[in-house]
Formats: C-alpha cells, structure tokens, sequence
C-alpha cells in the first residue's frame, strides 16, 4: 500500500481510480456530444436520430440523458471522496458495492441493449458484445481487487 498525506493508494483505490476515469470520460461525452457513436454515446442508438424528428420525445430523451450523467457525476463525486478519504475498509466496501451495481447491467439494460442489437436497431452491430465485454471486464477487475485485499 502506498500512502501519500493520509491517502492510501491500494488495489481497490486503484481499481477505483481506473473506474472513475472511464465513466468521467462517459459522463464528459453525455455532456458534450450525447449523440458520439463511441464512449457510450447514444448516436449508437438509431432512435437517437429518429427522436429529432420529434421535438417533445427528443427533448425527453435529452433530459433522461442529462439525468443519467449527473447521476454518474453524483456517485463519481463520492467514490473520489472515498478514494482519497476513505480507509481500507470502507474502500473495499465500496468496491464491493460498485460490484453488485454494477453487475445489474445484466438484469434489465443487457437485455434491452441485446434485443435492439438482434432488431438492428444500433447503428453498430455487435455494440451489445462489446458493452457487455466491457461490463464483464470492470466486474472481473473488481472481483480480482476485492478478493486481492481479503486474501492479502
């Protein structure tokens, strides 16, 4: 573990630090150009393009978008408060916490995701693999950390 003034930099922080940044990055593109076709962005999604027809459904799903990135800036304020003051243990709690919210992605969003992708409704076929690998990906990362810091 490496400690610098107070902030104790371990595998769990780190693996934090990595998860922060990716959705920094995802919340910067909601923001900025909502309708990108990489990072998340809903270009990816034909309808995206489809809504502009209709001011009143575009503008709802603009404010949903708007919604979702402030969510994601209110928890990524907090994994940084718990980053850089929170102890070990609560780190890990967090971790283990951001692994199950995280793993819900399976539960309703794959599916739906899934679904559009076998309708032909994203405008990159095969996205719903990819965002599924990349879920998979910060599951297995927050799995190796946890267990890393039980078994360490």
């Amino acid at each position: 573990m490496i400690s610098f003034q107070g902030f104790n930099m371990n595998i769990v922080s780190i693996t934090m630090i990595i998860f922060v940044t990716i959705e920094l990055l995802n919340v910067l593109t909601l923001y900025v150009k909502p309708g990108f076709k990489k990072g998340n962005g809903l270009g990816v999604f034909s309808a995206w393009e489809q809504s502009k027809k209709d001011e009143a459904v575009h503008a709802l799903i603009k404010y949903l978008v708007y919604w979702v990135a402030g969510t994601k800036l209110i928890f990524i304020g907090l994994l940084i408060v718990i980053i850089i003051l929170g102890d070990p243990l609560i780190q890990l709690s967090a971790a283990i916490v951001l692994l199950l919210s995280i793993s819900t992605f399976f539960w309703k969003l794959y599916p739906l995701i899934k679904k559009m992708d076998d309708q032909n409704e994203l405008n990159q076929k095969g996205y719903s693999k990819t965002l599924g690998l990349m879920i998979t990906g910060f599951i297995i990362m927050f799995i190796i950390a946890i267990l890393y810091t039980l078994v360490s």
